[in-house]
């Protein structure tokens, strides 16, 4: 089964309308989908970045009442909506492609950061070695020295008994 491409001019008006203020940008999406299901004949269809931000361009009440846009399905069924005149991209190739350069990405990360962690702590161990560090003097608290006093005392009894 081929590619096939199509352009449309999609009306979102009727179907907006049928939906209070709060909601239409909401209902115009869905049309959107509703009228790709029905003209494309499959389930899976992928609405592009640009043409969201156009439908929701002026606010949530009041979206377009037409949008022209190029719409491709793939051999799998998959259905791409892009603004027309835009390229249209698959992103299923894209995201295949991705996680391997993250996958390399996020090593080379985690290798840079290990190698700065293990230099910063090859330092904190050279300069510990290099500096002596002085020897810390805990203060206890002072005992009461004995007066000078109890010692003569304890030296006028010893001379007594020896007399």
């Amino acid at each position: 089964m081929a590619e096939i491409k199509r352009s449309y001019n999609v009306p979102l008006r009727r179907e907006f309308l049928k939906a209070p203020r709060y909601k239409r940008a909401k209902k115009a999406v869905t049309a959107l989908k509703q009228f790709m299901t029905r003209h494309m004949k499959s389930e899976n269809i992928i609405i592009s970045e640009e043409l969201n931000e156009l439908i929701w361009k002026n606010g949530i009440k009041n979206p377009p009442h037409h949008v022209k846009v190029d719409v491709l399905k793939d051999d799998e069924g998959t259905v791409f909506v892009q603004l027309e005149g835009k390229e249209i991209k698959n992103k299923k190739q894209d995201k295949k492609e991705k996680p391997a350069n993250k996958a390399e990405e996020i090593k080379e990360k985690l290798t840079k950061t290990a190698k700065k962690k293990a230099e910063d702590l090859s330092e904190k161990v050279a300069k510990e070695v290099t500096e002596e560090k002085p020897k810390k003097t805990t203060k206890k608290a002072a005992a009461p020295k004995e007066e000078p006093v109890v010692a003569e005392e304890v030296s006028e009894s010893e001379e007594q008994k020896e007399e």
